[in-house]
């Protein structure tokens, strides 16, 4: 090896040995050892946490879903005869009651279907009359033998045959009549009008559909839920109404109330989900047809129960822990266990009590004994429907 080779290489060797020492006095200094202790928590700066408090309170017990509403009743209007549309008496988007003016006709030619059949039947009731009589003359002329039997048979024959024809004629006057109030068309239904398919002036051909009217109140919403709960639900039915909350995602806070209405009779196989619908009086018209909405079924409620708000819980190695704040402003590290969700609160089935304070945020930079200052307490607020995540029942 050359000289100034081995010089060079004797060199990094050294900055290679001063470089390890570094490392080793800086992971062994003083204040890195005091930053690293636990015990720096316990005895050190206290820790900024905010708490809130533990209660007890009635819970319900819920299934939540996603669903979405159907109209009540739905009306496809359609035309009964062939004619011109000679006028729409509302406008698209209207709410209309049962018995209202929707379209009228142009009668015209079905009045006069009526003046004809109302004439056939007049003509052939006179006939009918002189056959009647005819027939009676030459029955009483048979019996002097004037008449023959065969003519007598004739006279009775036509005059039965007139009686039919009379019978004919009045079908022929209803059906016409019935064909001239096709002429006008009122609604079936109360509820709110669709897209006017066809306008003033347009031919219109039997079947046609002239509007679509849904009815909104009330209104239907239909959910399904896994068949798993079907026992469930079925037990608290028997026991009487299930109340069911509806809300679109804007307006959670303020969800519509119904009641539990319809449980289909089957399971659908491929989703492994029952059918439900709740029925709901809708009068401020806040669901809407074909309209998704957060759902919860509430099929009881449950006295008593320890609840928190959801984010004081904590997962570790040994499962969910809160951290309570004992009255010495220290923090104790808990295990819980945790019956359901309800909401943003989480339920406790063991190891909390009313009134205890637990720590809600700052959990990062505690251990068990770390002494804390309190930023916020505040008990478990009220909870709103907040769609699929909330309520469900273990």
């Amino acid at each position: 090896m050359r000289m100034n080779e081995w010089v060079g290489f004797h060199r990094r060797g050294c900055r290679a040995v001063l470089f390890v020492a570094l490392l080793t006095f800086w992971a062994c200094s003083p204040e890195k050892s005091k930053q690293s202790d636990p015990k720096r928590f316990r005895s050190g700066v206290p820790v900024s946490v905010a708490v809130v408090s533990v209660t007890q309170k009635t819970v319900p017990v819920q299934i939540p879903a996603i669903g979405y509403v159907e109209p009540y009743s739905t009306v496809s209007v359609k035309a009964q005869i062939e004619a011109i549309l000679k006028q729409v008496h509302f406008k698209e988007g209207q709410d209309v009651k049962a018995g209202d003016l929707l379209f009228t006709m142009d009668a015209r030619p079905y009045e006069q279907a009526l003046a004809q059949a109302d004439a056939n039947l007049a003509r052939d009731k006179i006939q009918a009359e002189n056959a009647r009589r005819d027939a009676e003359r030459d029955a009483s002329l048979f019996k002097r033998g004037i008449v023959s039997e065969e003519q007598r048979d004739q006279t009775r024959a036509t005059a039965a045959a007139l009686e039919a024809a009379i019978q004919a004629d009045i079908a022929a006057v209803e059906r016409a009549k019935i064909n001239r109030g096709y002429c006008t068309i009122r609604s079936p239904i109360d509820g709110r009008t669709g897209t006017l398919k066809v306008h003033e002036g347009n031919l219109v051909k039997g079947e046609d559909v002239l509007v679509v009217i849904v009815q909104t109140v009330p209104i239907y919403v239909s959910f399904s839920v896994a068949e798993q709960r079907l026992p469930e639900i079925r037990t608290y039915m028997a026991a009487g109404k299930l109340k069911v909350e509806a809300a679109a995602s804007k307006d959670l806070a303020n969800p519509a109330v119904g009641e539990l209405s319809f449980v289909d009779n089957m399971v659908d196989p491929t989703l492994g989900t029952i059918r439900l619908k709740g029925t709901f009086a809708n009068k401020d018209r806040a669901l809407w047809p074909e309209q998704f909405v957060n759902v919860v079924l509430t099929l009881t409620e449950q006295r008593d129960r320890i609840v928190v708000e959801a984010r004081a819980i904590q997962k570790g190695q040994q499962g969910q822990y809160v951290f309570v704040v004992k009255p010495d402003s220290t923090v104790e590290m808990r295990p819980v266990v945790l019956d359901r969700m309800f909401g943003s609160q989480a339920v406790i089935s063991k190891g909390l009590a009313a009134r205890e304070k637990v720590v809600s945020d700052g959990h990062l930079r505690l251990v068990p004994g770390a002494r804390v200052i309190v930023q916020d307490v505040a008990t478990t607020p009220s909870t709103s429907l907040q769609g699929p995540a909330r309520g469900e029942s273990k």
